[in-house]
Order: structure tokens, then sequence, then C-alpha cells
């Protein structure tokens, strides 16, 4: 049995040599110190097979086995346990810095905040309502009646009957206008919703800003020099532009203007990018605004559909897609 002992240490220690890491020092934990097959377990219980006589030598050689194969189990193993922690706590101030990416405001925002600044420039103050409207401010005030066939150029999202998703951001001329007296010279920047069918096209979710005036002596012309000055800061000074006769049912006489568009490589053509026209003196009359005494123009033009006019993009829903290939070119 003490030859056993012996042999059992002396192969120890030859394999305890072939140990370079934490994976080939578990396994020699497992060969000899693991209870049940470790041979250092196996000896002690061959113990019962010794000699009565014998039994507190062979217990005293095997007691001594088992604290050096631990001791140098535990040594190697701090060692390892030590060599990695450092390893992973160097810092090597040879390499490059890591670049930090910073942000940028979506494509849509730029756009809108360009708009914006153009006509505040020009003395017009930025108004915010709510998303969920009013039937009345959304259609009723606004010279929609309720059977008026209009109401279907418009699809829906109604909460209830009386309740729905703005359809346009109009609805915040309204409340302008009832909440302040004129002059007024407002722009009105926000989400609306439709509902539509999703396409390259059309989105269910987009965005307007709006811009109404009300005081006294406005006129249609006012209104047009006002659009073809923004027109060309916004698109270039020779860009061609034209008014064509339209129909809201809170602007009268109403149009629509049009941009010359030219893609790279693709024929022409002219591309509506507004609509506009004369507050209809119902309007007025709804919010306590003398028709007699003012007048007044409005506008409204699609965020969505001045980007992709101005960048050549040609699928709305990428603009929602948030792509950060399509979002860092902008």
């Amino acid at each position: 049995m003490i030859n056993k002992i012996e042999d059992t240490r002396k192969n120890f220690d030859d394999d305890l040599v072939k140990v370079t890491n934490l994976a080939d020092l578990e396994e020699l934990r497992i060969k000899y110190l693991s209870r049940g097959q470790g041979l250092v377990s196996n000896l002690f219980g061959s113990l019962k097979d010794v000699k009565k006589d014998d039994k507190p030598k062979v217990g005293q050689a095997l007691n001594q086995l088992k604290i050096y194969t631990q001791a140098k189990y535990d040594e190697l193993k701090e060692k390892f346990e030590t060599e990695v922690n450092s390893s992973k706590q160097i810092i090597d101030l040879t390499l490059p810095g890591r670049k930090r990416e910073i942000g940028s405001k979506h494509i849509l925002i730029q756009t809108l905040n360009e708009i914006t600044d153009i006509f505040k420039g020009w003395g017009f103050s930025v108004y915010e309502g709510p998303e969920l409207e009013s039937d009345y401010y959304n259609f009723e005030a606004l010279n929609f009646a309720p059977d008026h066939p209009a109401r279907d150029m418009q699809d829906t999202f109604f909460i209830t009957e009386k309740f729905l998703l703005r359809t346009h951001t109009s609805p915040v001329q309204v409340r302008v206008m009832t909440e302040n007296k004129p002059p007024i010279r407002a722009l009105m920047p926000g989400k609306v919703f439709r509902n539509e069918a999703i396409s390259a096209k059309s989105y269910c979710l987009f965005h307007q800003v709006e811009g109404l005036v009300i005081d006294t002596d406005i006129t249609f012309a006012e209104l047009k020099g006002t659009l073809v000055a923004f027109a060309k800061l916004f698109y270039g000074q020779e860009v061609p532009y034209r008014f064509r006769a339209s129909f809201f049912p809170f602007t009268e006489p109403s149009a629509e203007m049009d941009v010359w568009w030219q893609p790279k490589g693709k024929p022409g053509r002219w591309l509506e990018i507004l609509g506009c026209g004369m507050v209809d003196p119902n309007v007025l009359i709804n919010v306590d605004i003398d028709p007699e005494k003012y007048t007044g123009y409005a506008f409204g033009m699609g965020i969505e559909r001045t980007a992709m006019r101005k960048y050549g993009i040609d699928d709305i829903r990428i603009l929602f897609d948030n792509d950060k290939r399509f979002l860092t070119q902008f």
C-alpha cells in the first residue's frame, strides 16, 4: 500500500509539470482529487483492506499525500487565475482610440426645421396642438358639414363617434384663431394620420406644416409672393413653379403649387408641393373673427413629400424604417 501511495505521488508530480492552463488543471483535479473516481480518493477507500497493525502508518502516508496534492493544486490554480485577471486589466496605450459616433437629426426633422426657420424669419410663430382631436376642430369648424362629400377625401381613424386621430394640422388653425385675435401669423407643424394602405407613395402616418395669416387687407397676391419666396429659398432661386386652381372646404379660392422636378437620369415633371388658399369666411365666423374686417390665407405641405422631392427619395416607407445605412446619408 505504501508503494501505491509513493507511485501515485510520483505520477501526480509528472502530470503536474504538464499543466499549462486552467483546463489542464481541471483534468488533473478530476484524475486525482475528485470524490469517487480520483486516484487519491480511491486509495482512501482501500484503507479498509490494510492490516490493523499497518493502518496508522498507511493512514498517515495517505493524509500527507492528500495534503500535498491539494496544496499543489491550489497553488497552481491561484497562479493561473491571477494571470488571467492580470491580462484582462492590461490596456494597450499604443492602440488607436475608438471613434465615438455622434447621432444626427432624422431627415424629416432636418427638413421640418429648415422649413420652420424660413417662416420664422418672416415673423411666423410656431404653434402645436393635440393629435387626438374632436370632430368639431378637425372638420366642422373648418367648414366640413356632417354630410359634406369632402370628408370622404380623408380616410379617418375614428376613436369614438366624436373623436379621431387628426387627419391634418388644420385643427390647430382653429385653436389659434379661437385663442388669439388678429393680426395672426402662425406656423403649425405636427404628425397627422390617414387610414390609407401603405405603399411607396402613401403611409398611415406622416408630418405636415401649415401656415396661417389673418389681418386686414390680406390678398391672394401676398399668399403667392410668400410661397414663391419660400420655394426659391428651399429649392433654389431658379426653381420653376406654377399655381393650379384646386378645392379645399376651408379656403376659397384655393390652389395647389407645383415645382418642376428633374430626377437624375429620368424625365422631369411637375410635382405638387403644397395646397393653399384664402381662408373661407365661414371659418372666420366659426371662430368669431369678423370676415368683413379681416381676411387671411392658409397653406399646408407634407414634410415627407417635401423631403422626398428635395433629396430624390422615391419610397416614403424608407423614411420610417430606421435603416442606419439610409439615415447616415443625411
